[in-house]
């Protein structure tokens, strides 16, 4: 019997949608439930097969026994190990280096640290910073944000340096970005899985949240060329950072697609928010992405950072279902051997880009 567990928070109707699917389909031969940790031991044995991880960027204790699960075998949505190194002023600068449209972005120090930082520790600070510079590249309206935050806490829209300046000094030890603000003509949400699937929903930002007005129905909404390239700029997103399950959104302004925000591995999905067609597609989705994984075998991930930033060069690997009844002759375990030792002396390229 395969095991399915879902780890997450505040939630509700997702997780029991989830649940009730994978349940349906699994026939007793998978399980979906709820996870349930307690003390975990340095030599935890395998539990899950697969853990769709919904909170652990908010819990470390969740995050930690993510990482120790995962090095047991157990396949976790979204890969635990990048998903701590990542952070949206990053995945910015990779979007841009490959072909994805981005605004103009610029990472900013803190405007605060902790009591032990003195003037010593920052001296390869540059003081003061050139405001003028940075608003002249930048341009207004613009965006600070948290460079690794989410849910749009702590972002405001600025329209002047004094008011930069009055929102910067405001924001403490966190770390911010400026970005170019885009006046969009048009704007998605994509919903993307497997880092194959992808479903473009016409979304308006500027409605509350929980008001039933964020997502909107309209057919055609996209032109067919321009549905294609935002279809496309999202699959590649989600292959180069990694993530199975991910959400993607565009500010589209004078027919280009600018990615503004696509570090979300824990995507709303809730049936109140998203409404009920785009939660029936995720679950549905998500349901046929984990069986798919379960029925084929997976690639347990290379948890070393040389071989996470250099795909490229890693060896051939079985997938974990066949690796069960797999056999080797001595020669070909010496070729892999090989192999091996070849890919780890190459120098690490950046990130992942093009990872399956």
């Amino acid at each position: 019997m395969k095991r399915v567990g879902i780890l997450t928070g505040r939630e509700a109707t997702f997780p029991e949608s989830i649940i009730r699917s994978i349940n349906e389909k699994g026939n007793g031969e998978v399980v979906a439930e709820m996870v349930k940790f307690g003390g975990i031991r340095i030599d935890e044995e395998r539990k899950y097969d697969v853990i769709i991880d919904r909170i652990s960027h908010e819990i470390p204790y969740y995050r930690a026994t993510l990482k120790r699960m995962a090095l047991e075998g157990t396949y976790v949505i979204n890969n635990p190990f990048w998903w701590s190194a990542d952070d949206k002023f990053f995945n910015f600068s990779l979007a841009a280096k490959i072909g994805i449209a981005i605004p103009k972005t610029v990472l900013l120090p803190q405007q605060n640290y902790i009591p032990d930082i003195t003037s010593e520790s920052l001296r390869n600070l540059e003081f003061p910073l050139d405001w003028e510079g940075i608003v002249d590249y930048v341009g207004f309206p613009a965006f600070l944000k948290p460079f690794d935050g989410g849910g749009w806490k702590n972002v405001s829209k600025i329209h002047s340096l004094e008011e930069l300046w009055s929102v910067y000094n405001q924001t403490g030890k966190l770390c911010m970005t400026l970005q170019e603000g885009i006046e969009f003509d048009q704007f998605v949400r994509c919903y993307c899985v497997g880092q194959e699937k992808v479903l473009i929903m016409p979304y308006d930002p500027t409605k509350p949240y929980l008001s039933g007005m964020q997502y909107v129905n309209v057919e055609d909404y996209l032109s067919p060329e321009l549905h294609a390239r935002v279809e496309r700029d999202v699959i590649t997103i989600c292959k180069a950072l990694g993530y199975d399950l991910n959400t993607v959104e565009f500010a589209i302004k004078d027919g280009i697609p600018y990615a503004i925000d696509f570090m979300n591995p824990a995507p709303d999905a809730e049936l109140a928010s998203v409404g009920e067609q785009n939660h029936k597609w995720i679950v549905e989705a998500m349901t046929e992405f984990i069986f798919k994984k379960l029925e084929k075998g997976f690639e347990t991930p290379e948890y070393r950072w040389s071989a996470m930033l250099n795909p490229a060069a890693k060896a051939p690997k079985t997938p974990v279902k066949a690796a069960k009844s797999s056999t080797k002759t001595t020669e070909a375990k010496k070729a892999e051997t090989s192999k091996v030792k070849k890919a780890t002396d190459k120098k690490p390229a950046t990130k992942k880009a093009g990872a399956e």
